[in-house]
C-alpha cells in the first residue's frame, strides 16, 4: 500500500451516512469514525457514491443531495443540491460532473406538467449545467469518454452526443444524433479519444437484432467498423475492457422457448474495433451467472452452468486458457491489478468464497462468509470487504474485511439496518501491485455464531426420535396425527408382545446344552457380582478356611491392581519434558489453556454465543502455541 494512503469506508444505513477510517493493530483491522467527517443523521438516505478518483463524496439523504470534497484538512462541504427525490447518483470518469436521477412523474395540475428528472452538476462548485426528461430507469446515465471530451445520452429511441473538447459547445448544443434505438442500448468505449461507440438495435418483425461499433464521429449506418447479428435477445449488456479493445455482449431472453431454463436463455458474443466478431463457446449447459473482464484487459472470466458451476478464463481470441474446478459459485471479482480473483457463492448459496492467484493458477483459500450480499476489493488489492446489508437481509447486518489468504482481519456488527458499504476510490497508479504469497496470515476468530450442523428436527418430533445402535433414526411418534407421543394401538402392542416372546424363546434355545441322557438342560443364570465391601460377607461359610482363603486372594488381587495403577500413575507424573520444574509447570498451564480453547471452539461451531472474554481467549491460541514451542525447544 502506498504510504500515506489509507482508504476510508463510507457507510449508508437507516441511521444516515458515516465515513470510517481503518487502523492496523497487530493482526486486526479496527474501524473508527473519521473525525474529519460530520455524519449525516438523516433516516432516509437513498444513495451514496465516491468519485472515480476519490476526491468527492455525494449522497442523497431524502431532502437534498450533499456534495463534499476531501482535502488535507478533512472533508469540505461544497454544495447542498435541491434534489429531494434523487435515488441514483454517478460521477463522470474524471470526477468533473455529478449526475442525479429521480423517478419520472407527471402532475397535470402544474404547468408544465412534465419536468426534468435527470440533472448534471459541476462537482467542484455544485453548479447545475444540464437537465432533461429521462424516462428510462435502466441505462439512465450520461455516457462519457475517458477524457470527458464526448458525452452521449440515450433518450427515448435516440442517442444525443455533446462535445466537451477545447472547441466544443458542451451541453449547449447537440452535435450528433443517432436514431433507431427504441428499446435499444448505447455504450461508449474507454480508451483514447475519439472513442468507439457501441449501439444495440433490437430486431423487429422477424429480423435479427444487431450490435454495431462506430468510430466517433462517423456514425452513419453504412460506416460501422464491426457488426454482429443474433436472434433471441430481449436484452443486451455491453461490457468493455479497460483499454476499449474488446466488447462482450451478453444477450438474454425473458422466456426460454426450449423449456430448459425457468430464467430464460443467455448467450455471449465478442466484438473488437478491428472488425472481429464471434460467439463465445461454453463447455456446459445452464445459466450464465457472471462475466468479468480482468483489469489487464487481456482476459475475461465466465461463471456458468448448473451447480456446481464451472468457471473458465478466456483470452482475447475467445480461447479457453484455463478451467477452474467446478464449485458452488455464481459471481467473480477481480482485484484492481488483475493478479487475484475471488469466486463467490451468494444469494441462494450460503456464502462460499475462494481466492485464486491468477499468475500461478493456484487456489489460495476456500472459506465461507454466510449471508453476504456485497463484496468489494480494497483499492490496495490485497484485502476485500464482504457485507450483509438490507433490504436483502434485515437481520445481523454488518461487514468483514478478509485477507486474500482467507484470514479475517476485521469485523463489525451493525445495530439496525446497514444499506451499503463502499471503499474510497483512488487514481490508477496510487498503489503498487501486491506480491502474492502462500503464507497464511494470522487473523481473528469471528464473533458471528456459526449455524448448527445438527439435523433439523421439527418441534412435533422432538423427544420422539431416537437413534438405534446401528445408526438408524427411529420415529416413535404415532402414525395417526393428533395422538399423543408414545401412543400405540392394540395391534402394535400385540405385535410387540409376540416379537418379545419369540426373541426370548430363541435366546433360550441358543443357550441350552445337551445332558448325558440326551436331554438338554439350561445353565443357571449367572449371579450378580457383590459389592467390594460385601465380598467377604457373601462368600460360603460352611468352610471357613476356604472362605478366608478366597477373601484373602480377592484382597491381594485388589491390592496388586491398585499398586500397579498407582505405580504407573507415579511413573507418568515423573516424566519431565524439559527437566526444569518451573518450565514444566508453565508447559502444563499452557496445555490446559489450549484444551479450554478447544472446548470454546467446539461451542462456537455449534452456534453457542460466547462472551467477549471467551472470544479474546480463542484469539490467543496462536500466541500460546508459539510460547509452548519455545519452552519445549529451550
Amino acid at each position: 500500500m502506498a504510504s500515506g494512503n489509507t482508504p476510508t469506508v463510507a457507510l449508508r444505513s437507516a441511521k444516515g451516512v458515516e465515513v470510517w477510517k481503518t487502523e492496523q493493530q497487530k493482526q486486526q483491522l479496527t474501524f473508527l469514525p473519521d473525525p474529519r467527517f460530520t455524519p449525516d443523521q438523516s433516516k432516509s438516505c437513498r444513495a451514496i457514491v465516491y468519485s472515480p478518483d476519490g476526491r468527492f463524496l455525494a449522497w442523497a439523504n431524502g431532502s437534498t443531495v450533499q456534495l463534499c470534497q476531501v482535502t488535507a484538512a478533512g472533508w469540505k462541504p461544497i454544495a447542498s443540491l435541491p434534489r429531494p427525490k434523487a435515488c441514483h447518483l454517478r460521477f463522470s470518469p474524471l470526477g468533473s460532473f455529478l449526475m442525479t436521477w429521480e423517478v419520472y412523474t407527471e402532475n397535470p395540475h402544474e404547468t408544465p406538467k412534465e419536468k426534468p428528472n435527470l440533472f448534471i452538476y459541476r462537482a467542484a462548485t455544485g453548479e447545475e449545467v444540464y437537465s432533461i426528461i429521462q424516462k428510462r430507469h435502466q441505462d439512465w446515465q450520461m455516457h462519457w469518454s475517458c477524457d470527458e471530451s464526448i458525452a452521449a445520452l440515450l433518450v427515448g429511441g435516440e442517442a444525443l452526443f455533446y462535445d466537451h473538447g477545447p472547441t466544443g459547445s458542451g451541453f449547449g448544443q447537440v452535435v450528433k444524433r443517432f436514431g433507431g434505438l427504441r428499446n435499444g442500448g448505447l455504450s461508449v468505449a474507454p480508451g483514447p479519444s475519439p472513442p468507439h461507440i457501441g449501439v444495440y438495435m433490437p430486431g423487429t418483425k422477424g429480423a435479427p437484432s444487431m450490435c454495431r461499433l462506430f468510430k466517433y464521429p462517423n456514425l452513419e449506418l453504412n460506416q460501422p467498423v464491426a457488426s454482429k447479428s443474433f436472434f433471441q435477445a430481449d436484452k443486451v449488456d455491453m461490457m468493455w475492457n479497460r483499454k476499449g479493445t474488446g466488447l462482450i455482449l451478453m444477450t438474454s431472453t425473458d422466456v426460454d422457448t426450449t423449456g430448459v431454463s425457468y430464467y430464460g436463455k443467455q448467450a455471449l458474443h465478442y466484438m473488437t474495433p478491428k472488425g472481429d466478431s464471434c460467439g463465445i463457446q461454453l463447455k456446459a449447459e445452464g445459466p450464465i451467472h457472471d462475466v468479468a473482464w480482468s483489469p489487464k484487459s487481456t482476459e475475461f472470466c465466465v461463471v456458468y452452468g448448473f451447480m456446481p458451476a464451472r468457471a473458465t478464463l478466456f483470452n482475447l481470441k475467445c480461447d479457453a486458457v484455463y478451467d477452474f474446478e467446478p464449485d458452488n459459485r455464481n459471481s467473480v471479482f477481480f482485484n484492481d491489478f488483475g493478479n487475484l480473483v475471488v469466486f463467490g457463492g451468494f444469494g441462494n448459496l450460503p456464502g462460499y468464497i475462494e481466492t485464486w492467484d491468477l499468475v500461478r493458477r493456484k487456489k489460495l483459500a476456500n472459506f465461507k462468509a454466510p449471508d453476504t450480499t456485497l463484496l468489494e476489493w480494497n483499492p490496495a488489492g490485497d484485502t476485500f470487504l464482504t457485507a450483509t446489508t438490507a433490504p436483502r437481509l434485515r437481520m445481523s447486518n454488518g461487514f468483514k474485511v478478509w485477507h486474500y489468504s482467507g484470514a479475517l482481519l476485521g469485523e463489525y456488527s451493525w445495530a439496525g439496518e446497514l444499506l451499503e458499504v463502499i471503499w474510497q476510490k483512488y487514481p490508477a497508479g496510487t498503489f503498487k501491485q501486491p506480491a502474492i504469497s502462500d503464507e497464511k496470515v494470522a487473523g481473528i476468530v469471528s464473533a458471528t455464531p456459526v449455524a448448527s450442523k445438527q439435523k433439523y428436527i421439527p418441534p412435533g418430533a422432538r423427544n420422539s426420535v431416537t437413534v438405534s445402535a446401528s445408526g438408524e433414526t427411529v420415529d416413535l411418534r404415532p402414525p395417526i396425527p393428533g395422538l399423543p407421543p408414545g401412543y400405540r394401538s392394540s395391534v402394535q402392542i400385540k405385535n410387540s408382545k409376540k416379537s418379545k416372546k419369540a426373541a426370548a424363546v430363541a435366546a433360550k434355545a441358543s443357550t441350552a446344552t445337551p445332558a448325558a441322557g440326551g436331554e438338554s438342560t439350561s445353565p443357571p443364570e449367572p449371579k450378580k457380582q457383590p459389592a467390594k465391601k460385601n465380598a467377604a460377607k457373601n462368600l460360603p461359610t460352611d468352610n471357613g478356611d476356604l472362605a478366608n482363603g478366597n477373601a484373602t486372594q480377592v484382597k491381594q488381587s485388589d491390592t496388586t491392581t491398585t499398586t500397579t495403577t498407582s505405580s504407573s500413575n507415579s511413573s507418568l507424573q515423573k516424566v519431565s519434558p524439559t527437566g526444569d520444574p518451573a518450565k514444566d509447570k508453565k508447559i502444563k498451564t499452557i496445555q490446559k489453556k489450549l484444551k479450554d480453547i478447544k472446548v470454546l471452539k467446539e461451542k462456537h461451531e455449534r452456534g453457542e454465543t460466547l462472551v467477549q472474554t471467551q472470544i479474546i481467549k480463542m484469539n490467543s491460541e496462536a500466541e500460546l502455541i508459539k510460547e509452548l514451542e519455545a519452552l519445549k525447544v529451550a
